[in-house]
């Protein structure tokens, strides 16, 4: 019998380096099409395409120590951080050449065409969540959950055991926070 994601998981804390590369084979198709959205509403051309953020997650992910997933959600998430902070990287050295254009990433708005971001958004929007990430990590999951994961309200719900009207809540105060964050640093 094959092992169950929950398995693979349980043995990659434990240290395994076979179970960790057996984990990231069963959720390849679906960490692809995390990174896919990551790098969605580019304008042209990336630097580097899904595969790529893909597999430099992976390999940033597999240098660190002493990460524990107790689920898939959580693991989830915490590959989206990865990327993200990739993505923000990315950004960040483009800010520094001067270079801007050919890599954007969605706002935070909840409408699915919604509009390209600039580098200086890329930053500001990865500012914020590393914020909420120090005043309420619960939130900042949430965030990276539904946003760059793209779970619905209801799958989160089920993965934390709470009503689908909680994470909706949640959802609220957390997009509250971040905008709130972003609006104040553009006035400074």
């Amino acid at each position: 019998m094959a092992p169950t994601i929950s398995d693979l998981i349980a043995s990659t804390d434990a240290g395994d380096r076979s179970a960790a590369d057996a984990l990231f084979s069963a959720l390849y198709a679906e960490l692809h099409e995390l990174a896919r959205r990551q790098l969605a509403g580019s304008r042209s051309a990336a630097t580097f395409g899904p595969t790529t953020l893909l597999h430099e997650a992976y390999l940033n992910m597999a240098r660190r120590e002493g990460r524990a997933f107790p689920d898939r959600a959580r693991f989830m998430g915490y590959a989206a951080r990865v990327m993200r902070g990739l993505v923000i990287d990315h950004a960040r050295h483009r800010a520094a050449r001067k270079r801007g254009g050919g890599f954007h990433i969605t706002t935070l708005d909840d409408q699915d065409g919604a509009a390209a971001a600039d580098d200086g958004e890329i930053l500001r929007v990865g500012d914020a969540l590393e914020g909420l990430g120090e005043a309420e990590p619960e939130l900042a999951d949430l965030v990276d959950l539904k946003f760059f994961c793209g779970f619905s309200f209801a799958e989160i719900a089920t993965m934390r055991g709470v009503s689908e009207r909680t994470v909706q809540r949640q959802w609220e105060k957390a997009r509250m926070y971040l905008h709130r964050h972003i609006r104040e640093n553009e006035v400074r």
